[in-house]
């Protein structure tokens, strides 16, 4: 959410911020309903003062026997208290359609962030191992033998419908290996505390990590109001709503691996073979809490967890910069980790990588302590460490054979019982 002051202050540079992500200004609209809030705000201060006068003038004209002038003091007395409750009423509702005017208005981009009205903006910063040759057609993941009996789709269909998927055998047990795979790396090596969390969660965590209101409709709700989690950035960010952390508690990092859920709303159409978009999928989490100085360090060193998960299997993938009109809308710079897939001849996406800035914890009311100073909000980041079944597609497809079988990246061994490819027949072997 964003900070009405700032707008204040600096209406021309947020418009501005908000032209670079192709939205029109807002900063009058916005000012003028802080000044309709704050004309109200005044007016009921005004209300309770005048009532607070008349109600010490009221004993004096009853003990002078003013019995005209005491009437007169209590009516005016009760007049001042309900216009006063009238209009701390009204500037309840300016304060609320401010704040949801506010909340609806997308992250704004840092300077650096390249200016794009879509992804033919993004700009590559780095790229790490070469497309296997292969001297055979390569086949996508669905197709490939090796995984055709557990990637099961139709028995997901009628159990669940479209975009869903059933793994069995093999398949299952590479895609369980390989986030225990990111959870283990993540934990040892790159300092990331591990979290269990829920995945269903309040209204509130949901509008705290900026789904709602304005992406009711991307996620799904059960009938008692709580919320399905479309990725563990909600609870992992969360935990720290309404806190005043230590400045020397943060950084605080934080990795899950969930089961999250999306409805895919507008994406009809958009990968509906295979199980690349997914309404329900696992996924390994990185989260950040730290000061706003550090975040910018904070984003390359979470970029570099995910990478290192790619690496260490062995998966060629580039890295890019989003532009202004590619990002999420509460990131403030996102990096792209896009994987080879050599059955689309393509790179894919498989992680996001957001700083956030205090975007996220004005609206959770995060906050921490510097030393000597009064509370401020912390940053947050997220990232993916990774997508688990975007993964499992892309080991299946770098690491197919002319035979139909798979070879499995060496790191998934210690998992998998030193075991090491799937046969054309779908054993582990």
């Amino acid at each position: 959410m964003h900070d009405i002051r700032f707008i204040r202050e600096n209406p021309a540079a947020f418009d501005k911020a908000l032209s670079r992500r192709g939205l029109a200004p807002m900063s009058a609209e916005l000012l003028a309903m802080d000044e309709a809030r704050r004309a109200k705000i005044l007016a009921a201060e005004t209300a309770a003062a005048a009532q607070n006068a008349a109600s010490k003038e009221v004993g004096a004209a009853k003990a002078r026997g003013d019995t005209a002038e005491f009437e007169r003091l209590r009516a005016l007395v009760a007049e001042k208290k309900a216009e006063g409750a009238r209009l701390t009423e009204e500037a309840g509702a300016e304060d609320a359609r401010l704040r949801d005017a506010l909340m609806r208005i997308a992250n704004l981009p840092l300077d650096e962030v390249p200016e794009g009205p879509d992804e033919t903006a993004n700009v590559e910063i780095r790229r790490w191992g070469e497309p296997r040759k292969m001297d055979f057609k390569p086949l996508e993941h669905f197709d490939i033998p090796a995984a055709k009996d557990g990637l099961d789709f139709p028995t997901a269909a009628k159990l669940s419908g479209s975009r869903f998927v059933v793994l069995r055998g093999a398949v299952a047990r590479v895609h369980r290996a390989l986030a225990q795979f990111m959870l283990d790396l993540h934990t040892s090596e790159h300092d990331l505390a591990e979290t269990w969390t829920p995945v269903l969660v309040k209204e509130d965590a949901m509008y705290g990590t900026n789904q709602l209101p304005k992406f009711a409709e991307d996620s799904y709700q059960t009938t008692n109001g709580w919320w399905l989690i479309p990725t563990s950035e909600v609870t992992l960010t969360n935990s720290v709503a309404g806190d005043i952390l230590e400045e020397a508690a943060l950084p605080l990092r934080m990795t899950a691996h969930t089961h999250c859920f999306r409805s895919e709303a507008g994406s009809a159409g958009k990968d509906t073979t295979g199980m690349l978009r997914q309404h329900q999928f696992e996924k390994v989490e990185m989260v950040t809490i730290c000061t706003p100085e550090t975040a910018l360090a904070e984003h390359e060193r979470m970029t570099k967890c995910a990478e290192a998960v790619l690496e260490r299997l062995g998966l060629p993938y580039r890295t890019i910069v989003l532009c202004t009109g590619d990002m999420g809308f509460g990131a403030q710079k996102t990096h792209d980790l896009e994987v080879w897939l050599p059955g689309q001849n393509t790179f894919r996406e498989i992680s996001s990588v957001s700083t956030c800035g205090q975007f996220q914890a004005r609206r959770m009311n995060a906050r921490y302590r510097p030393a000597g100073g009064k509370p401020e909000f912390v940053a947050t980041l997220n990232g993916s460490g990774l997508a688990v079944g975007r993964c499992l597609i892309a080991v299946l497809e770098n690491g197919q054979e002319a035979d139909g079988s798979v070879t499995l990246p060496a790191a998934l061994a210690p998992y998998l019982g030193g075991k090491t490819r799937i046969t054309a027949e779908g054993q582990l072997v």
